[in-house]
């Protein structure tokens, strides 16, 4: 099994918290789906002929592209590559592109899953974001993607805003739920570096949630939706029963992918391959790709890292099984104190995080890695 991840750059407009690689100058699309297909045709040596499991347009906004050229990029994948049947079909888009004529050319082409890039239900919230759409479109979307036929919807949504309260973010989540979606990820809002929103912060402009706030509100989150009966698969991913992304659920278990479009990464189940973040020197050579070696040290850390993650937790065995004895020794010998602590359980072969754990994950992770 295996997936193949295209990178669609495009965005009308550039959200404040973005660090994907993104442009908005769109006059290139046309050309950059000619591209798109010339380096699906060259690398389809890549994953060997393993049958496609997962097809994902992420982005960027893939939602930015006309029908037709979303079209052309799944059939070429379709003519290159052994796709299964049941293949699990994403496309990422913004609410205010989904309407009820796009969405059932969608359908008509075969995308079977919709992640909607809603991140608020609070106008004022999504105007901070600089986001295209407002609340009222994104529940129109998601209506309109069920009249069309979508049983597999994911929408994203954002916590943690500067001067959000508790109640604020227990109305988005009540609002999501309401929806009946089969997928919600949820996300603390990140400052990473580069973007306006980072800027905004070292320049005192805004201030960071408190930190207790945060935690009470990513609280609530795990107990509303559980309660609802989805489950916490993944730390900020939760589902349906039988409706995990199984595109993001690879990337978390070491399946490997191709990464198509300027900025997209690859995997080989070894090593990583990656393109430049920049459309032209994509669009010159589809082939000029950087290489990751990664050491066994570095894979083992991947494996930790990933499988800690998920409610399935970290298989002992088969860390052994990759690794080694001496690597499943280490491990647990660095999880004996948050064994005590009560912040991983250990069950049978299985290490997990608990749900105190669950709080300071990176911290109980990175205790976990292996140091040189």
């Amino acid at each position: 099994m295996a997936g193949i991840y295209l990178h669609i750059p495009f965005c009308k407009s550039r959200c404040i918290y973005c660090g994907f690689f993104s442009t908005t100058s769109l006059q290139k699309r046309h050309d950059y789906v000619d591209v798109v297909v010339e380096e699906l045709r060259q690398r389809r040596s890549f994953l060997a002929n393993q049958p496609i499991d997962t097809i994902y347009f992420g982005g960027g906004t893939p939602s930015q592209l006309p029908p037709d050229e979303l079209e052309r990029m799944l059939d070429a994948i379709h003519h290159i590559y052994n796709v299964r049947e049941e293949a699990e079909v994403t496309l990422e888009g913004n609410p205010d592109d989904l309407t009820p004529s796009f969405l059932q050319r969608l359908r008509q082409m075969g995308i079977n899953r919709l992640s909607m890039g809603v991140q608020s239900f609070d106008d004022a919230r999504l105007h901070f974001l600089h986001r295209r759409h407002t609340a009222a479109q994104a529940i129109q979307a998601v209506r309109d993607a069920q009249v069309a036929g979508f049983t597999n919807i994911s929408i994203d949504l954002m916590f943690g805003f500067p001067g959000q309260t508790l109640e604020q973010w227990k109305q988005d989540v009540q609002t999501a739920l309401s929806l009946q979606v089969q997928h919600i990820s949820a996300y603390s809002l990140m400052y990473e570096e580069g973007t306006l929103l980072e800027r905004m912060l070292t320049a005192g402009e805004i201030v960071e949630v408190d930190e207790e706030v945060s935690l009470q509100m990513y609280e609530y989150l795990m107990d509303a939706l559980e309660a609802a009966g989805y489950e916490h698969y993944e730390l900020s991913n939760f589902a349906l029963s039988g409706r995990q992304s199984r595109h993001n659920s690879s990337y978390w278990h070491g399946i490997p992918y191709l990464g198509v479009g300027a900025g997209a990464h690859s995997y080989d189940g070894h090593d990583r391959f990656y393109h430049p973040d920049a459309l032209e020197p994509y669009m010159a050579d589809v082939l000029s790709l950087e290489v990751e070696h990664l050491s066994d040290h570095e894979r083992y850390d991947e494996f930790v890292f990933t499988a800690l993650r998920t409610s399935e937790g970290l298989s002992l065995s088969a860390l052994e099984k990759q690794f080694g004895i001496a690597a499943k020794e280490y491990c647990l010998q660095n999880a004996q104190r948050h064994l005590k602590a009560g912040l991983l359980s250990h069950t049978g072969d299985t290490l997990r995080l608990t749900r105190r754990g669950l709080f300071i994950s990176n911290e109980v992770m990175s205790d976990l890695m292996w140091e040189e």
